[in-house]
């Protein structure tokens, strides 16, 4: 797996820190995402069911039914993550529960979007009062999580909805503690079997003291 060359200049820029690590997913692990894309959806005259877990195959025009392409998938993300201010809130305790560990860890966001799209988020994310570091990466998430984690041995924990992006984590820092958690549980029942080693939680109230145990704080 390959850096971002554009992440690896975001995390350049971050002042040093020894705490113990806790990174951090966006879309629907601290913003809803499930919940509200199927309203903007529908405003853009389409209908999201899902049948699996995946966007692709499960965007249809209202009118017609005819399923959308995947360019056309794009450029509707697109256009919701440019407005995402007026679409996504906070996931419910995700506020109290960082609250609880910014003292004693070092809190990254890492959010999987096109880099353009950060200021935007930036912004979002400052308005909801979570002015934590902000990285945005367009390539596996593994490699950003071992160059947060630095030569350090620090104890690191990672949370992402995405199975995919808690594998890649796992091949970069061996020793990651790998948190699953879905802002919304309604997509489970579409997820293949989770790796043994993933801690799968069902909310931030299950994840807090999970988290603060993993990271010895």
């Amino acid at each position: 797996m390959s850096d971002d060359p554009e992440t690896a200049r975001q995390i350049a820029e971050l002042a040093s820190d020894d705490r113990p690590l806790l990174v951090l997913d966006v879309d629907d692990v601290i913003l809803e995402f499930i919940r509200p894309f199927p309203r903007f959806l529908e405003v853009r005259g389409y209908d999201l069911t899902f049948a699996s877990f995946r966007l692709t195959g499960n965007v249809a025009e209202k009118a017609t039914g005819r399923v959308a392409e995947q360019h056309e998938v794009h450029t509707l993300l697109d256009d919701f993550f440019a407005g995402q201010a007026e679409w996504q809130y906070l996931a419910e305790g995700v506020a109290d529960t960082l609250r609880s560990l910014e003292e004693r860890a070092e809190i990254v966001l890492l959010t999987a979007m096109p880099h353009k799209h950060r200021s935007a988020r930036r912004a979002h994310l400052d308005q909801l009062g979570l002015r934590y570091p902000l990285l945005t990466t367009e390539m596996a998430k593994g490699p950003a999580v071992a160059k947060l984690r630095g030569d350090k041995g620090r104890p690191v924990a990672f949370v992402d909805d995405q199975p995919n992006n808690l594998i890649s984590a796992r091949g970069s820092v061996i020793d990651a503690h790998l948190f699953h958690l879905m802002a919304d549980n309604s997509l489970r029942a579409f997820l293949p079997p989770l790796p043994d080693d993933l801690i799968v939680v069902q909310d931030w109230h299950e994840a807090a003291p999970k988290i603060a145990h993993a990271l010895g704080i």
